[in-house]
């Protein structure tokens, strides 16, 4: 483990009964990025995070953090946490929660700071039971940065958030890694990952299968999307040969598709009317979608 590595996974296989959610995974988090690990659901990214953290332990490989076993006090005074399920005490209020959680660590923000960084000083006042679920998922986070972490786990964090809410955290997720923090994030929401992350992991059926940055990652996939306004039916595109999604955004038509200009040449001869023509490369929700279905389609070959 260089000195640049905050947490590792070396080998590491990971069985609950019958089901194996990590198998062989090797994961590494690097100082002063944020890293976005992605997955269907069951791919074992949980399972990776709470091994880095000490919760779980591995039945073959290893998991270090901060060039130490994960349940070393010295090494999880250095880490935030905002995990899917969270309870926090109902009769707490928010800013009682943070000032609790600050004194575990050596040199944390003040909750002035952590309220006002996170958005939140409007609600510090109000019993954490009292806020709703998206506000409770804010004050999580609120909660997760207090310390000052030089490395910060965030598993699926805005699930439940406006996009407002959502927003807010992005900015500060931003500030913290230009602070010099790392954070490691799991999300379902791709633009999520496409925004903020500087690298990407893709893991399927417990394995890594992709790595790289957002760019890297859209270079692995041949599809591209077709922006166009056309008189053609969006029905009569999607039956088009090389044609593998088509959906509608207001006047425009958004079409997937494996060679962009065959089928561009055929929408120039079939609609002498057409206009706005765009190609763009893949973003990362094409990307995900080929590399976790080529993955699946090989196991079940």
């Amino acid at each position: 483990m260089n000195d640049e590595c905050l947490a590792q996974l070396s080998g590491v296989s990971k069985r609950f009964g019958k089901v194996l959610a990590l198998d062989g995974l090797n994961l590494d988090v690097r100082r002063g990025e944020l890293l976005a690990v992605l997955g269907p659901n069951g791919a074992g990214k949980t399972t990776a995070i709470s091994l880095m953290l000490g919760l779980q332990q591995p039945d073959a490989g290893t998991a270090s953090l901060f060039r130490q076993p994960p349940q070393r006090l010295v090494a999880r005074r250095q880490v935030g946490v905002m995990m899917q399920e969270v309870t926090l005490a109902e009769d707490l209020r928010v800013r009682e929660h943070i000032d609790l959680v600050g004194h575990y660590y050596p040199e944390p923000f003040t909750p002035k700071a952590v309220l006002e960084m996170t958005h939140m000083t409007p609600l510090a006042d109000r019993p954490y039971g009292k806020l709703s679920a998206g506000q409770k998922r804010q004050a999580q986070f609120a909660v997760a940065v207090c310390g000052r972490p030089k490395l910060l786990f965030l598993d699926e964090p805005t699930v439940g958030m406006d996009v407002q809410a959502r927003e807010v955290m992005w900015d500060t997720l931003r500030t913290l890694v230009s602070g010099g923090s790392s954070i490691v994030l799991t999300t379902h929401y791709l633009e999520e990952a496409q925004a903020l992350a500087d690298r990407v992991v893709v893991l399927a059926k417990g394995r890594l299968i992709a790595s790289g940055t957002v760019s890297e990652m859209r270079a692995l996939v041949s599809r591209k999307r077709i922006i166009c306004s056309t008189t053609l039916t969006f029905e009569e595109i999607a039956t088009w040969q090389g044609v593998e999604s088509v959906t509608r955004d207001r006047d425009q038509l958004h079409i997937t598709v494996a060679d962009a200009e065959e089928v561009a040449r055929r929408l120039l001869i079939a609609d002498p009317k057409l206009r706005d023509l765009e190609v763009h490369r893949a973003g990362l929700a094409e990307a995900f979608s080929e590399l976790t279905q080529e993955t699946t389609q090989g196991a079940t070959s």
